[in-house]
């Protein structure tokens, strides 16, 4: 069955997405912080661009978001003086696809429902290549009936879906994963890095490392492919993964859970935020852990 669907932030994996949801047949309006990357997307997927802030909204089965953070999703959904898309559309769906933290999700379910709206949190992992194929994986938080209902509309982004409990479950998730391969991404950067200084072949080392016990999505999936390459185009930003990663820690500490190995990574991973350009993607880790000894 086709929906009416209103997809809300056109970036580099937003725009894919609701790309797939073109191409299955559903009804899309498209939102972004940028007017004239909506206007693109109407007219080269034949949907239509409209304003998130305007007075007459088109009509939503299901509203999803794809945005930088909780505050921003909030702001669109709720607003600040209760103007936003939860007051002006009837009752519908809200998927919010974003990077959000998890506590903060638990309430806007909550809110939304008091409003009269069903809400599922669907953060998805897999980068720019899986959201361009249908292939991330996507992991889900929410009432078991709302995620049923979204099921077919998911599978058109999403390869591997997972319902992983309730509201915010999905948030929680996606940060915890996203401190697991941050975690894992700097521990082969300095292993590759004090083999080099010894003598062996960083290339050779990665083969090594992908057919024995320290393989992991970095070794498999960015060493030879972005780094050794050269090309650091993953499509991941590293300000991103930092964001992320801060989220994970963030709920560590409101569960009064001490993540001591999370710590240090998070700090690793804002110094080098710190040390980059905002555009630089994540897999640039490795050169700036190079070595620097002189």
């Amino acid at each position: 069955m086709t929906k009416k669907i209103c997809f809300i932030g056109l970036g580099m994996m937003g725009y894919p997405m609701a790309a797939l949801l073109t191409k299955a047949g559903h009804t899309v309006h498209v939102a972004d912080a940028d007017p004239a990357r909506a206007a693109q997307f109407a007219a080269e997927y034949q949907a239509q661009a409209f304003d998130a802030a305007a007075a007459q909204l088109p009509p939503a089965d299901i509203v999803i978001t794809m945005l930088p953070n909780s505050d921003i999703v909030e702001s669109v959904v709720l607003g600040k003086n209760k103007d936003g898309l939860a007051f002006r559309l009837s009752t519908a769906t809200f998927i919010d696809m974003s990077s959000s933290e998890p506590m903060r999700s638990r309430q806007l379910a909550a809110d939304l429902a008091e409003i009269g709206h069903h809400y599922i949190d669907a953060p998805v992992s897999g980068g720019v290549k899986k959201a361009i194929e249908g292939t991330l994986a996507i992991m889900v938080g929410g009432a078991a009936t709302t995620y049923a209902a979204c099921t077919e509309v998911l599978q058109c982004m999403g390869k591997t879906l997972f319902h992983v409990g309730g509201p915010g479950a999905g948030h929680a998730m996606k940060a915890l994963n996203n401190f697991v391969s941050a975690a894992g991404l700097v521990a082969a950067v300095e292993a590759l890095h004090v083999g080099q200084i010894f003598g062996l072949d960083p290339a050779v080392m990665t083969d090594v490392l992908n057919t024995s016990t320290g393989r992991n999505n970095t070794t498999e999936a960015k060493v030879k492919q972005f780094m050794l390459s050269g090309s650091f185009g993953s499509g991941f930003s590293l300000q991103l993964m930092t964001k992320d990663l801060g989220v994970a820690m963030k709920l560590g500490q409101e569960l009064n859970y001490p993540m001591q190995l999370g710590n240090e990574c998070l700090k690793i991973w804002k110094d080098a935020a710190q040390s980059l350009d905002r555009v630089a993607d994540h897999t640039e880790m490795y050169r700036l852990l190079a070595d620097t000894r002189g």
